[in-house]
């Protein structure tokens, strides 16, 4: 199964933050799921870190490489699927998430409740 982390789970999952939830760390430790990380993730996590607004490592890309992750891509067809979302919220980084999960069925791995209100599984990290 395929299984896309959203932004704060990547972080914590790096961090071996005790906060993640039991099912999350099963489900990514699963060696029959295959885990991706949105490129738009590795642009929030890069932004926030030039504001100061977050501490992350300076060699994630070697850090996903090395967890066996999967990058994901923005595509045409993720960006064009986000005019069908509804406008629960305004987060570009969580809205392409989302389309890019829809587009391509996976279920993203998150704590933001506000990924219940759109059409796609979501399992609580």
């Amino acid at each position: 199964m395929k299984f896309l982390l959203d932004t704060h789970t990547l972080i914590w999952w790096l961090a071996n933050d005790k906060t993640l939830s039991e099912k999350a760390i099963k489900v990514i430790t699963n060696p029959d799921n295959i885990i991706f990380v949105s490129a738009a993730s590795a642009w929030e996590i890069a932004i926030k870190k030039q504001i100061g607004k977050l501490t992350a490592p300076d060699d994630l890309e070697t850090q996903i490489e090395q967890k066996d992750f999967h990058s994901l891509p923005i595509n045409i067809s993720h960006a064009v699927y986000i005019e069908k979302l509804p406008l629960h919220h305004h987060d570009p980084f969580d809205r392409i998430i989302i389309a890019q999960a829809v587009c391509e069925k996976m279920k993203i791995i998150s704590r933001d409740k506000k990924f219940d209100a759109y059409p796609v599984d979501v399992i609580k990290s």
